[in-house]
């Protein structure tokens, strides 16, 4: 099929490579335009740039997609398909209802639920038990359209986002190349979405990060595992500022939430609200490097209040 793909991140990569990988033909590539990143603020091209130029495929970046310019290529390149995986721009109906066959998208949660910009994310911070990939027509509201595949996967009690995220984009791809043929051969089977069961996943900001002790110990777990790589759980501990990235259980307790009861080489023990602790086993201090938080007690022993 010919297929106009539109992502970003490498979230979105595992998605292009699969419908290189099952031979179709990609017209063209739309990705976010470059930005710079780090001190140089070198300019650096999208993850699904990257891989388009290693295969050779034509890459266009559009500032706007309402002024013309993006419906025009798109007319041009005369998609029977139009697949988009976390692009990070809203498309205009003209531009969706272009293609022959529509446009779809690779959606990282079960829909209804957890619509919106972060949902891997808010799907850990919440402790669902699982989670999914949602193949599903484009519509002009977000993340509103029929639903054609739905694969699920559990979520295991440790992992982090880094973890869900490189899985439920394999799991995605998948999906989508499973998806496609019953596009072309008419068997597609289309399930529009139960607008009382919808979640939102809004954008995450820094306004979460902060830890507040006097949630339960499971709650600031997945806050943890759920904000990485941003904007981080975060904490101050013995009057030093750390972005927080791994914790461990811990066992009952009885001091007031928020309290230091040890560190060694376990990690930084500390009070949760529920009457358990939580071993802080890796952190980042402020200018400092990410690293264990048994490593950072050999230069920075901490003193327990008694």
């Amino acid at each position: 099929m010919r297929i106009l793909f539109m992502g970003t991140p490498d979230f979105a990569v595992a998605s292009l490579r699969r419908l290189v990988e099952d031979g179709h033909e990609i017209c063209g590539v739309f990705t976010q335009p470059d930005k710079p990143k780090n001190r140089g603020h070198k300019l650096l091209p999208t993850p699904v740039k990257e891989y388009a130029l290693s295969q050779n495929l034509p890459v266009y970046q559009p500032e706007k997609m309402r002024d013309g310019t993006a419906l025009a290529i798109v007319q041009e390149l005369v998609p029977e398909l139009i697949v988009v995986a976390a692009y990070g721009r809203i498309l205009p109906v003209d531009i969706l209802e272009t293609p022959k066959y529509g446009s779809i998208n690779v959606h990282a949660s079960i829909l209804p639920k957890y619509r919106g910009a972060a949902p891997i994310n808010w799907a850990i911070l919440n402790d669902e038990p699982e989670t999914g990939v949602s193949i599903m027509y484009m519509a002009q509201a977000l993340d509103a359209g029929d639903v054609l595949r739905v694969a699920r996967t559990p979520i295991g009690p440790e992992e982090d986002l880094p973890s869900l995220w490189n899985r439920l984009a394999e799991l995605g791809a998948q999906a989508l190349s499973e998806t496609i043929p019953t596009l072309a051969d008419g068997t597609a089977v289309r399930t529009p979405q139960d607008e009382t069961q919808m979640t939102y996943a809004p954008m995450l900001s820094k306004e979460l990060s902060p830890i507040d002790w006097s949630r339960s110990a499971r709650a600031i777990d997945c806050q943890v595992r759920g904000l990485q790589p941003w904007p981080c759980a975060a904490a101050e501990l013995a009057g030093t500022s750390f972005k927080i990235y791994r914790t461990a259980p811990g066992a009952p307790c009885t001091q007031a939430p928020g309290t230091i009861l040890s560190a060694g080489k376990q990690g930084i023990e500390v009070a949760c609200g529920d009457g358990m602790s939580l071993f802080v086993t890796e952190l980042q201090a402020q200018g400092g490097k990410r690293m264990s938080a048994a490593a950072y007690l050999l230069g920075h022993p901490i003193s327990l209040e008694k």
